[in-house]
């Protein structure tokens, strides 16, 4: 028998929103078995909870991090959910049914994303099932014995009342309910309360519980009549410590597509707790909320600063990445790329001329490498390019900042010109993908970038003719792996990193700069969202500008083939990380100095300098625009890490 005091399986399977803080070890042990017991083709996130009780059948699931099914749910078909996702009690899913990010389905509701076709010619037993699925935005309230058929989408920010039948779409912010559902209001018009909506939440948070007549606990209230009020010794419902865990995380997600929205109201219905509390989160006039002041006051801090930032980095002399450290050329370039970013100008050290001069004079006409300052020519290798060093990057680095001055690299890059593909696989088969995944990937990034920059020289395809830049793109698509989309392998030391990061490189020089889509994206993100979680990289504090920029990356380009909302793969979860990072990053800015590149040795180390500032600039544009949010920022990269291909293809463009 159960200790009154702790909680049993039956009341956890009822009340799964109590499970992350009151479970023994011994019922998240349970707990994981039945995830893993769960048939089909299934993912589960981080922080889920799937009932014991539920009879959970999918052929296909992917259920987004801190997410559950409650008792008895029935659930068949393809299901795929964001993060933030709960299936009540007695709850019904079958078809096909994607949610979005924080979608509420009250207690015995059904998502029916199939039905049977009607023709008189046969007994409706034996007519053939069709499917056109069902589509759920973010943040959607859904009450109890509410019934959706198939066919229907459901926009963002709804909240639909308890008993509706949704026969047709709703646009986004409907409140809607009756048989069949029709849209009662949008939920930006507190009727009523306009006048005090933005002084008082409350008031407005009761409107709209007027409305929809629901309960953030799914059951029914009565129009008008107040919430309960916690008694004496009983915990407050909006109290942080009792909230699920992350949620001040997907407060703030969901409320970045309602900052059009009346901000009290919106803070109110986004604070509402699966237990029937709420967690107050009172959300200012439009425009001045917390997250979106936040994105546009780094950018504005960062343009303000800009100039001191790069005069603190000129020695007299030359750039270094931060005072101390010595003159190298990627300082120069990283100074140009942060002019550029945040002032649309060249660093004011020297004319534009002058910064075009220094930078074209450092590529040696013959080879048309890059060596570091005081160091000799790099020897070639056999096949007639280099395999390590400094200049390796110098290829992408200098490339683009001649690119940002106007005239891009003087001479071609003669040992890629000249490489037969007969000697590209070669080396390609020679590269460390098993020991050295990221060495293997940024040598082919350097390799793909000059047949880039060679392409703008002549017309013969970067390479005089042999073929190369195409068994290049050939040999990559037939040896991606179909489990992960990815180059490499995983060790037990690092995990994913190597895999990861060298994916990244690999992906910036080949197919993202040539405009080309990645094989695999679906695997690519359930590897990438895997590694994201790997604590020895990205635990508290462990986070560097590669290994986060070579998440976000990652995933922000294989949301351009895989699309992003509710229809997106993964998006919530996808949301959800980039939320995270995004507010563990901006608070490391330190006013004229800039961002450090992250914590121990790897890299420059945790000094801010030009290199940790200008990567973690383009870091925070893909992460807001993960989020749909870019454009708060005012810039975007247009360097190294520019979004946008800078070319389309390989032969005939320039």
């Amino acid at each position: 028998m159960d200790h009154p005091s702790q909680p049993s399986v039956r009341h956890f399977d009822h009340c799964p929103w109590l499970f992350a803080d009151e479970a023994t070890d011994e019922q998240r042990a349970a707990q994981r078995m039945v995830q893993r017991a769960v048939g089909g083709d299934t993912g589960i996130g981080e922080r889920c909870y799937v009932a014991e009780s539920a009879a959970v059948f999918p052929d296909r699931l992917r259920l987004g991090d801190d997410s559950y099914i409650a008792a008895h749910a029935y659930v068949t078909g393809e299901l795929e959910t964001g993060s933030h996702c709960t299936l009540n009690p007695f709850t019904t899913v079958r078809g096909n049914v994607a949610l979005g990010h924080g979608v509420r389905i009250g207690a015995h509701t059904s998502l029916l994303g199939f039905n049977h076709s009607m023709a008189p010619d046969r007994p409706v037993f034996r007519q053939p099932l069709t499917s056109r699925g069902i589509r759920v935005g973010d943040d959607v309230w859904i009450g109890s014995q509410v019934i959706v058929v198939d066919g229907v989408t459901i926009g963002d920010h709804c909240v639909i009342g308890a008993g509706a039948v949704v026969t047709r779409d709703l646009p986004a912010w409907s409140v809607a309910a009756g048989n069949p559902a029709r849209v009662l209001r949008d939920r930006r018009e507190v009727r009523g309360v306009e006048a005090t909506a933005a002084s008082d939440p409350a008031s407005a948070s009761a409107s709209a519980s007027a409305v929809s007549g629901i309960r953030p606990d799914d059951g029914r209230m009565p129009a008008g009549r107040p919430a309960p009020q916690p008694g004496p010794g009983e915990v407050a419902a909006g109290d942080p410590e009792r909230a699920p865990r992350d949620r001040r995380a997907v407060q703030e997600a969901t409320a970045v597509s309602a900052e059009t929205a009346a901000g009290a109201e919106a803070a109110d219905l986004h604070g509402m707790r699966p237990g029937g509390g709420r967690t107050p989160a009172t959300r200012p006039a439009v425009g001045t909320g917390p997250r979106a002041a936040t994105l546009a006051a780094l950018a504005d801090t960062a343009r303000d600063q800009a100039v001191g930032l790069l005069d603190r980095c000129w020695d007299g002399e030359r750039y270094v990445d931060r005072p101390g450290a010595v003159p190298t050329v990627r300082a120069h370039c990283d100074a140009v790329e942060i002019a550029d970013l945040l002032l649309g100008a060249v660093p004011e050290h020297l004319s534009a001329e002058e910064h075009i001069g220094r930078l074209s004079g450092l590529q040696d006409p013959e080879s048309g490498l890059v060596p570091e300052f005081g160091e000799p020519l790099p020897v070639a290798d056999a096949d007639g390019f280099i395999g390590e060093g400094a200049a390796l990057y110098h290829v992408l680095c200098v490339g683009y900042a001649l690119d940002l001055l106007g005239p891009g690299l003087p001479h071609p890059v003669r040992g890629v010109k000249d490489m037969t593909a007969r000697q590209l696989i070669a080396r390609l088969k020679t590269l460390p993908w098993h020991t050295g995944a990221w060495g293997a990937g940024a040598w082919v990034d350097s390799l793909a970038t000059a047949v880039h920059w060679n392409l703008r020289h002549d017309d013969g395809g970067g390479d005089n003719g042999h073929g190369a830049p195409e068994s290049l793109f050939g040999w990559l698509l037939t040896r991606a792996d179909p489990w992960t989309g990815m180059w490499g392998s995983p060790s037990a030391e690092e995990g994913r990193l190597q895999v990861v990061n060298g994916y990244y490189r690999l992906t910036r020089g080949s197919f993202a700069q040539f405009g080309l889509p990645v094989p695999y994206p679906e695997r690519v993100v359930d590897a990438v969202l895997d590694h994201a979680r790997d604590a020895r990289h990205f635990g508290p504090g462990r986070e560097n500008a590669c290994n986060v920029l070579d998440v976000a990356h990652p995933l922000w380009l294989c949301t351009q083939q895989l699309g992003r909302g509710a229809r997106g793969y993964r998006s919530g979860e996808i949301r959800d990380w980039a939320e995270r990072q995004l507010t563990t990053v901006l608070p490391r800015w330190r006013d004229g100095l800039g961002f450090g590149f992250g914590p121990g040795a790897a890299g420059p180390g945790p000094e801010p300098g030009l290199q940790g500032t200008e990567m973690w600039l383009a870091i925070v544009w893909y992460l807001a625009d993960l989020l749909g949010r870019s454009d708060e920022l005012g810039y975007r990269p247009r360097g190294i890490h520019r979004p946008e291909p800078t070319r389309q293809g390989i032969a005939g463009l320039s």
